[in-house]
C-alpha cells in the first residue's frame, strides 16, 4: 500500500546539517542523503522532508515496505548535478510547495537511466524511456511517476541560463528529448546521461566549456536548425575557428567571448557550429589538442615540459592535460614525444 508524505520536519536522526543541497555549493565535494541512515518506520518522512528542506518543497507517496532512496549533489560551475536512486514512487511539486520555496527557481533536465516513467506538466504527459531527458520548470506544478524507482541524473539549471539559450523555455517543457532521435535530442541526451556529482571533483572540461555545451545541445534540440543552414553561417564557423586557434591558449575561453569578438550574437555562433555538425566546446578542444600534438612532436621544443605545452594551449592543469591527451590523441604526452 502506497503512502502519502507531505512535506515536514526531517526526523532529528538522519537530517542534513546546516546548508542545503545548493546551499553547500562552496565546496565541489558531492554530498549523500540517505534513507539507510534512519530506521525503516521514518524513511518516507526522512525522504519527503529531504527533499522538500534541502532541495525543492515537494510532496510524495511510497510503499512502507522496504522503501529506500538516497539523493548524491555536488555544483559543477553554476549548475548542479544531482543523482537519485531508490524504490518506486510518485513525486509532485504543487503551487503550495511553489508558494513556500518561491526562492527556489530552477528549470531542470533530467531523465531516467535504468527504466520507464512518466512526467506530466503545463497540461502534457510523456512516457519517458531509459536514456530519454525532459525539461521541467520548479516555477510551475509537474509530477514523476517512477513505477521501477528512480536512477535518475538531474541537472539544476538556474532561470537566467536557460533564458540565454531558450527564447521560450516554457514551451519546451515535458516534451522528452529522445535518446534515439535523429535530431540533437539525441547528442543532449547522450551528454547529459553522463554527468554524475563525481565530475564536480575532475572535470573532463573546464566547468565553462561544460556549461557552454550543455546550452548549445539544449538550444539546438530545442530549435532544430532549418535544412540547408542559413547564409553567411559557414563564414561565421570559419572566422570562429581563426579567432579559437588565436586564442586558444587562454584557459577560460567561452563561447560568448568569441561571439562578442566577432560581434555576433551567441546563439548565432552555435547555429554555425552547428551547420558543421559540431559544438563550441569541441571545436576549440579539437584545435587545443591539435596544436599541443605539434608541439609535443617538434624536436625543438623537447626542453619544453608537457605542462607547459598544456598551459600555452590552455590547459592549466598538468594531469587534465594528460587524461585529455589519451582521450583525444590516443597516447600520454611522453608517449608522444616518442613518436
Amino acid at each position: 500500500m502506497d503512502h502519502v508524505r507531505h512535506p515536514g520536519k526531517l526526523p532529528r536522526r538522519g537530517r542534513p546539517q546546516a546548508g542545503t543541497l545548493r546551499g553547500m555549493s562552496a565546496s565541489p565535494v558531492p554530498r549523500r542523503w540517505s534513507t539507510d541512515e534512519v530506521p525503516a518506520s521514518q524513511r518516507l518522512d526522512y525522504w519527503v522532508g529531504a527533499i522538500s528542506e534541502g532541495f525543492l518543497a515537494m510532496d510524495a507517496s511510497g510503499s512502507q515496505n522496504g522503501f529506500h532512496s538516497e539523493l548524491h549533489s555536488a555544483p559543477l560551475g553554476c549548475l548542479g548535478v544531482n543523482w537519485v536512486h531508490g524504490a518506486a514512487q510518485q513525486v509532485w511539486r504543487t503551487s503550495r510547495g511553489i508558494a513556500r520555496s518561491r526562492s527556489q527557481q530552477f528549470f531542470y533536465l533530467l531523465g531516467n537511466t535504468a527504466s520507464p516513467w512518466t512526467v506530466a506538466q503545463d497540461g502534457r504527459e510523456a512516457l519517458m524511456r531509459p536514456g530519454d531527458f525532459v525539461l521541467v520548470d520548479s516555477r510551475r506544478p509537474y509530477r514523476f511517476g517512477f513505477e521501477q524507482g528512480p536512477s535518475t541524473v538531474s541537472l539544476e539549471l538556474p532561470v537566467d541560463w536557460v533564458a540565454r539559450w531558450l527564447a521560450v523555455p516554457e514551451a519546451h517543457t515535458a516534451r522528452p528529448f529522445r535518446h534515439d532521435a535523429p535530431d540533437w535530442s539525441a547528442a543532449l541526451s547522450c551528454l547529459a546521461r553522463m554527468w554524475r556529482p563525481e565530475m564536480a571533483l575532475a572535470p573532463p572540461l573546464p566547468a565553462r566549456l561544460l556549461e557552454d555545451q550543455l546550452g548549445a545541445l539544449l538550444a539546438l534540440a530545442c530549435a532544430p536548425l532549418p535544412d540547408p543552414p542559413a547564409s553567411g553561417l559557414a563564414d561565421l564557423a570559419e572566422r570562429a575557428r581563426t579567432l579559437m586557434r588565436q586564442r586558444l591558449a587562454e584557459p577560460g575561453l567561452t563561447a560568448m567571448d568569441v561571439a562578442q569578438a566577432l560581434g555576433c550574437s551567441v546563439r548565432s555562433l552555435h547555429r554555425a557550429m552547428a551547420s558543421h555538425q559540431t559544438t563550441f566546446a569541441q571545436l576549440l578542444m579539437g584545435e587545443r589538442m591539435a596544436i599541443a600534438r605539434q608541439m609535443l612532436a617538434n624536436p625543438t621544443l623537447r626542453q619544453i615540459s608537457a605542462a607547459e605545452i598544456g598551459r600555452r594551449v590552455g590547459l592549466i592543469d598538468p594531469s587534465h592535460f594528460g587524461r585529455l591527451c589519451r582521450r583525444w590523441l590516443g597516447a600520454t604526452p611522453s608517449a608522444l614525444r616518442r613518436f
